[in-house]
Formats: structure tokens, sequence, C-alpha cells
């Protein structure tokens, strides 16, 4: 079997059209929809990776941070790698391809030993699909099966698939049949699934705590709780924690939409889509420029009048990290004509990068960081606002007293240390000749 590849920069729509998908015809494949989080948002950092190697061919998919990936470069070059990106998902490349081991998961699991941080990892050879979860399970990872009416691959054989969110399997007709454990190394091939274990001790488990909150689909399940199960809790939390009198809450759509549900019942006061949001514009606070968030936030959402013209208005979103949008949405009701905007907030401030697959901005650029509650009120131009706290929110998602959460965005307790990514080196001036 031939492995063949064909990436893109951008939306899945305009990289993939029906002649490229006629054309990639096959038994197996995988696909890669991340924004970059460690490397320069450019085409050669594009995944999934495909390379040719002593042993045949590999692609590699990569949901997470490698902290330790620039130490592995640095070794790896003074063996004589030679790297093509400067994307952290490179270095599985290079490993598997100077491990010695005859049987392709027996080089996978060694390499991965190595590893340190944050993966979901897809590795597909010519014969086999290899998944892996990091030891602490920051990233979600799914195993999930085609229903009998989607029928079986062209062998006959049961048809297999993997994806970050379970929301994926309703698309496609497939089944959820398990998560993935952290630690664990799944090699599917035509004699079926096989379980392994990474090389090493126990890690403690670490699920990213922003996946329930911000950056999962509500329609997925992580574990046995869904997503909308889960945000719903949080903003019946908040209400406890950070009451109101108020005329109607409102979410800001779409990840703010079942916490300001929660937040209403909760409350007893009436919800209703007070801002219409465009699903033609991104995230908003991953864009790089201010003036391109500014922007994005007036394209992104409107405000209905009829529901916010003199009316005490409740805004619950799902997190405040720079403040632009938040500043933004509360000029757009006061311009409608609200009476007052109380803002909450059904995530703790968030005070520290994430270094384990989110792209969070700097120190510098996390408002909670640099301004108090009430600067960060005063910036914002709400009349009262409400975070939850790192307490309600750990009850809230039934973690009330053995954490297995990574909450290091608010807390700055980072489950495992990282190494910060070297800047690069300006190359050096040429000196003028002492020769005339």
């Amino acid at each position: 079997m031939r492995l063949r590849t064909w990436r893109g920069m951008g939306l899945v729509v305009d990289v993939f059209d029906e002649d490229t998908l006629d054309r990639l015809s096959g038994r197996a494949a995988i696909g890669h929809v991340r924004y970059s989080t460690a490397g320069d948002s450019d085409p050669a950092n594009a995944q999934p990776l495909a390379v040719r190697h002593g042993r045949g061919q590999l692609a590699v998919a990569h949901n997470g941070n490698v902290v330790n990936a620039h130490a592995l470069r640095r070794e790896l070059e003074d063996l004589g790698s030679i790297f093509s990106s400067n994307a952290d998902s490179e270095v599985v490349v290079h490993l598997y391809a100077r491990r010695k081991e005859q049987r392709v998961v027996d080089r996978v699991c060694r390499l991965l030993a190595r590893l340190e941080g944050a993966y979901s990892l897809l590795l597909m050879s010519e014969e086999r699909l290899i998944v892996a979860r990091d030891p602490h399970g920051f990233r979600p990872l799914m195993l999930g099966r085609l229903t009998q009416e989607e029928g079986t691959d062209e062998g006959g054989e049961a048809a297999w698939v993997v994806a970050s969110e379970t929301s994926a399997f309703d698309l496609v007709g497939a089944e959820m049949v398990r998560a993935i454990e952290p630690g664990e190394v799944v090699s599917i091939d035509h004699t079926g699934v096989h379980s392994h274990r990474i090389e090493g001790p126990d890690a403690p488990r670490r699920f990213c705590i922003f996946e329930d909150i911000y950056f999962a689909r509500p329609d997925s399940m992580m574990g046995s709780r869904s997503v909308y199960q889960s945000r719903e809790q949080l903003g019946s939390r908040l209400a406890d924690e950070h009451p109101a009198e108020a005329d109607i809450v409102i979410p800001v759509p779409d990840s703010g939409n079942t916490a300001a549900l929660g937040f209403a019942r909760r409350a007893g006061i009436p919800f209703g889509m007070g801002l219409v949001r465009s699903h033609y514009v991104g995230r908003t606070f991953i864009e790089p420029q201010q003036s391109i968030r500014h922007f994005g936030v007036k394209l992104k959402l409107a405000p209905v009048r009829s529901l916010i013209q003199g009316k005490r208005v409740v805004v619950v979103d799902d997190s405040l990290v720079r403040g632009t949008t938040s500043h933004k949405i509360v000029e757009m009701l006061r311009r409608v004509g609200a009476r007052e905007v109380h803002l909450r907030i059904s995530a703790p401030p968030t005070r520290h990068p994430c270094h384990y697959g989110i792209d969070m901005p700097s120190y510098g650029e996390l408002i909670a960081n640099n301004k108090s509650l009430e600067e960060i009120r005063a910036h914002v131009g709400c009349d009262s606002l409400g975070y939850i706290s790192v307490k309600g929110m750990l009850e809230a998602l039934g973690q009330a007293r053995e954490r297995r959460y990574c909450d290091a965005c608010f807390t700055g307790d980072y489950p495992v240390a990282f190494e910060q990514a070297p800047k690069a080196e300006p190359l050096p001036l040429l000196q003028p000749s002492s020769r005339s």
C-alpha cells in the first residue's frame, strides 16, 4: 500500500473539494484539523506529516504539545537528523525512524517513553494504524466502530474509527466503543485491535479542564459525562456564587450557550438568545492582532435589540482571556439600550498560558494576570463581573477531592515541567574589511 497526502492551510472546505477526495481513495486514512500551538502557522507544519524512511512510510497526526521537543530536536540534529519544519510533532517521525525494534508497535511504545507533555497521536504505516495517548491523558482520544448499517471496509472487516471527540462518530454513523486510556497504545490492523502500554511508571491523570469548559463540542462525551451536562452544571454553580438581579440571561454563543442555560434555570431568570452569531467567523481569542480581533467580534456577533433594550442583562461567557471580546460585547449591548450589563464567566480567571495544546496568549496578554477584578470590570465596562471559583468549577465537574484535571491556566500548577521555546538567533552582520 502506498501512502498519499494532501495538506493545506485554512478551513477543511477550502482544502478538500470533491476532485481531491476522489483521488484519495483507500482502505485507511488519518486527518488533522488543529491550528498551530507549537511552531509557526506555516504550510510546512501542516499535518499529517508523511515521510519515507528505511523500512517504509509513516504518516503522523498529533494533538497536544510535546514539551521536551526542543531538547529532543537538538539531540537528533546532533545525530544527523534534518528537520523540514519547526513543529514539535516532527520529532516523533525522527525518533521512529531511528528505532531498531522489529515490530512497529514496539518502536512506537519505546519512542513515546521519551516524549513529555501532551500528545494524542495517530501513526499510520502501510499495514496498520497506531493510536496513542500520553500517560497524563491531557487531550481526549476516542475509539469507535462503524455500525452495521454503515457497512465494513473493502476487505469485509470491521471498520474502526478514532477521533478526538465522539461528535465525529455521529457524523459518520459510528458508535463509541471506549476512550483510549492515558498511556495506552492501540494497534489496529487486519487481525483486529490490540492494546499496549507506554513503558514507564504510571502518571497522575490530568485531563485538560478547558476541554469541558470551552474547547470540546457540547454534543461530545468526555468519559461517562456529556460536555453539555458539564457546562450546564458550571452555569448553575456560577449563579450560586455570583447572583444578579436581572431581567434576562443571554449567552455569548456558541460555547457560552449551555452555561447560560444553567445559570438562568438556577437563578430563575428568563433565558434569551440576545446575541446572534455568524458562523463564518472563527475563534477571536486566538487571532494574532488586536485590530483583527476587534473587527472579528463585530462580524461574529450581533445583538437582538428587542430582547435587550431597557433590560438588566446577565451575559454568560465561558472565559475571559484578553478582554477584547467582552469589551466589545458590552459596548454593543449598551448601544442597543441595555440598562445594566452584568458579566458572568463560567471559568476562573485565566492567569497562565497553556503549554499542553491550547493556544493561550502570553502572560503579558492575559488580562487577569495584569489587572485586579475591579480593573477588569472597569476595562470591560460592565456593571458587575463574576468568575466561577476554582473550587466551584472542580465541584461542578465532579472533582471535589482528588484532582484529575489539569487547571494550570487558572492556578499555575503545571503538572509537567516544560522547556521554553528557544528564540531564533539573528544572523551576524558582515563586518567591513579593514583592508582598503
